[in-house]
């Protein structure tokens, strides 16, 4: 561990003079002096132990330790030029740590981030999935870079947001909203909708029960399908499985919620760039949301 490491200068040196067989010829080479050429023998002897050259005869010749030592010093000396060549042509990396609601993880998304990395050739995308809240919590643990978002009315300042239109669903073959009490399909507590669900249920007066609880917007999708019970679900994400129920049932209309982009205010240009393409995606979308909800 406390061995002394290698000049590549001073294993230069001695190439040169066995290679040029005398130290004036190595100092032209090198283009230094022969009294510096020679410091560097020195020098480099004393590191090893070693006498590495024989200045006995008019050609100067390496000792055994002197040859034993060469084609290492040939070796270590090509290998820090390729490690230079290799640093010449890099590029530095950039990694994107960004957080995504489930219901995002979806072609679409994917699509762009593999259009956005392909202008980005460099750039390493590390994707986390889960929960708003507990996306928002790493991202304040300061484990994500960027985070997309679903929160209350500008709870959190954002440097994009539209809103989030969210629908009423039963199961299409095995309606229960009519059943009393009510089952409810609801992610955990603390989940997204979760009191906006039990809220109206209250107002309205219907008895209600929680019948299935799940952490997953696959989960909960099929749960409302399978007839275990309606929810509030982003209208983007219902399917013909679903049966729509609102103000005909007397259920009220929630719309207060957006999707938002948050990163800090330091974020590389890296990061920006990602912000504005899922913007771009996000617009996109509402449209296209708005539109389906319409027609």
């Amino acid at each position: 561990m406390n061995r002394p490491l290698l000049d590549p200068d001073l294993l230069k040196a001695m190439v040169a003079v066995v290679d040029c067989g005398g130290f004036t010829a190595a100092a032209a080479r090198l283009h230094s002096t022969q009294s510096t050429v020679s410091q560097k023998i020195r020098r480099l002897e004393d590191l090893v132990g070693h006498r590495l050259l024989d200045r006995s005869g008019r050609e100067i010749l390496p000792t055994d330790a002197g040859q034993a030592l060469l084609g290492h010093a040939r070796h270590l000396l090509a290998l820090n030029d390729q490690i230079l060549d290799v640093m010449a042509g890099a590029t530095v990396g950039v990694t994107v740590r960004l957080g995504v609601p489930e219901d995002f993880v979806a072609s679409r998304t994917t699509q762009l981030m593999a259009d956005f990395s392909r202008r980005h050739p460099q750039l390493k995308l590390e994707i986390t999935s889960g929960l708003c809240s507990g996306l928002i919590a790493s991202y304040d643990r300061g484990e994500l870079d960027l985070v997309l978002t679903k929160q209350r009315g500008h709870n959190r300042s954002a440097v994009a947001s539209r809103p989030e239109t969210l629908a009423w669903i039963d199961s299409a073959r095995h309606p229960c909203f009519q059943t009393d009490p009510v089952p409810l399909v609801t992610f955990p507590p603390r989940g997204l909708y979760r009191e906006d669900i039990i809220r109206a249920l209250e107002a309205m007066g219907r008895n209600w029960r929680i019948a299935y609880t799940c952490s997953s917007l696959n989960g909960i999708q099929h749960a409302v399908a399978a007839g275990l019970g309606i929810s509030l679900l982003p209208l983007r994400t219902v399917t013909p499985d679903h049966a729509l129920l609102g103000p005909r049932e007397g259920l009220p209309t929630v719309d207060d919620y957006e999707i938002s982009l948050v990163h800090r205010p330091t974020a590389d240009a890296t990061v920006q760039a990602l912000a504005q393409a899922l913007a771009g995606m996000l617009d996109e979308e509402g449209h296209r949301t708005v539109h389906c909800g319409l027609s």
